[in-house]
């Protein structure tokens, strides 16, 4: 999958970072999209049934990329050694790990998640 560009924004709070994602339409339900950070970093963002989720992106086990996992509804698979993960709270399912969830919301028509 391609990553997609995002735009920083300064929000009100000097430790609250907002990016812009893209458009809703532009992550069918069911699917996932990578969100390049620009300083190396990305998330995973989900679309579940008109939900939007995002996670850290790469697989806290060998570092594949979550973005290229297989989506079950909630859950991710990592497609490196099958370690699946709710994309709604970071939990995984496989052994006791967890990776990092982020806020995502819908405003002024653009999906934007708070790093």
């Amino acid at each position: 999958m391609q990553p997609i560009n995002t735009n920083s924004e300064t929000a009100t709070s000097p430790t609250r970072q907002v990016i812009v994602a893209g458009h809703p339409e532009q992550l069918l339900p069911g699917r996932c999209i990578a969100v390049d950070l620009g300083d190396g970093t990305e998330l995973a963002l989900f679309n579940v049934g008109g939900e939007f989720y995002a996670i850290d992106g790469y697989c806290p086990h060998r570092g594949a990329p979550l973005s290229e996992g297989y989506v079950y509804g909630e859950v991710v698979e990592c497609a490196l050694h099958g370690w699946q993960f709710d994309v709604r709270n970071g939990e995984c399912l496989t052994v006791p790990e967890k990776v990092r969830t982020y806020e995502v919301f819908v405003e002024d028509g653009l999906v934007k998640i708070e790093i």
